[in-house]
């Protein structure tokens, strides 16, 4: 009676031997770098959120590479908005074996950061960071996809003085290497535009109160300023330019183009704060509304600034593997580089530099309790 249960016992290991092997997932880890706490931590989340939505759709392609099938990972940090921060994050991202980083916000936590990821082969796309010095070195593993402050700073100035007709602008801004890159760009461009630069004062990015500012800008009589800084201040700013009687409009780059502006702001300078964002509103996009009911969805909340820059830099990565079929930093870089990608913002390719050739750029205003395109 014991032999045939030998014998059944034989026949399922054989079975057994005979099944195929299964295969684990390759874990593919994408990095993203940006404030989450702080006075920008709004837009940190909305960074976030944004490619984390990327991630979860890249899952869904079920991608393989080589047969092997392709999980990724979204692996998150904090830079605090602080350039000591922000390298010892870069540091972490690489340690943490990502092909790639998305990031991060601030120009003067992304330029320092930079220099990690190419020294250990990591692409890095920074869909916010906008301070031209990003790319002067020619790191062959860093990409911007948004415009740059030359574009952004120029695009103000021409569109205070030919439409908006100021002619007397006081600027200010907080010493940052984003603030002051933009800014710098501004007066330069409105100089030669006509426009009188009536003072040039400075703050921080922690400023609160900007009354002696003011007070000292008042007296001058300015059409407008020009704030190159982020929201969380301008939105001081703002408030102070109306208890205090500051007349004219307020201008900035796109630290200013974040929905929480408005409300940070108390609703101050309804219709007379303006801003550039690189890119196309996402109304106007073909898949714009679809990508905001989804972003909702999952999250609540309405897409802010830069979440859907973040959600399509992040999509990117996952075409250029799928295009290279390859997780080489190599391969990765050269397709990059080659590539002309089908985006949510439309085709995307870009230069030697990294930069995003032709990026369109659009201007908005504080409109309504929320920040609006204004054409």
């Amino acid at each position: 009676m014991q032999i045939p249960a030998i014998k059944t016992f034989v026949l399922c290991l054989s079975v057994a031997c005979a099944a195929p092997a299964v295969h684990a997932d390759t874990l593919v880890k994408i990095g993203v770098a940006g404030p989450l706490t702080g006075s920008q931590a709004a837009s940190g989340k909305d960074n976030e959120r944004g490619a984390r939505l990327a991630i979860d759709d890249l899952n869904a392609k079920h991608m393989t590479l080589g047969g092997q099938p392709l999980r990724f990972e979204l692996i998150s940090v904090d830079d605090e908005s602080d350039p000591k921060a922000g390298v010892t994050a870069a540091q972490k991202l690489v340690d943490s074996g990502v092909i790639a980083v998305i990031g991060h916000w601030n120009s003067g936590v992304t330029i320092p950061a930079s220099k990690i990821y190419n020294d250990a082969k990591v692409i890095m796309i920074t869909p916010a960071a906008s301070n031209p010095a990003l790319t002067v070195p020619g790191y062959p593993y860093v990409f911007r996809l948004t415009t740059d402050d030359n574009v952004l700073g120029a695009r103000m100035a021409d569109y205070a003085a030919n439409t908006l007709h100021l002619k007397r602008v006081a600027v200010i801004d907080d010493r940052t290497a984003y603030g002051s890159g933009v800014a710098d760009v501004f007066v330069a461009t409105a100089k030669k535009l006509g426009i009188d630069i009536v003072t040039r004062e400075y703050s921080t990015d922690h400023t609160v109160d900007f009354k002696a500012v003011l007070s000292k800008i008042k007296p001058a009589k300015p059409d407008g300023i020009f704030y190159g800084g982020y929201y969380g201040q301008a939105a001081y700013l703002a408030r102070q330019m109306r208890d205090l009687a500051v007349s004219g409009v307020l201008m900035g780059g796109d630290g200013l183009c974040v929905g929480e502006f408005p409300r940070l702001a108390d609703g101050a300078l309804d219709r007379k704060m303006y801003c550039p964002q690189g890119g196309t509103p996402l109304g106007a996009l073909p898949e714009g509304k679809r990508f905001e009911t989804r972003f909702k969805a999952a999250y609540g909340v309405n897409p802010d600034q830069k979440g859907p820059s973040f959600y399509a830099a992040t999509m990117m990565v996952g075409d250029a593997i799928s295009s290279a079929q390859s997780l080489s930093p190599e391969a990765l870089d050269k397709t990059l580089h080659q590539t002309t990608f089908n985006t949510l913002f439309g085709q995307v390719r870009f230069d030697q530099r990294g930069e995003w050739i032709k990026a369109p750029m659009t201007v908005y205003w504080s409109a309504g309790g929320s920040i609006v395109p204004v054409d």
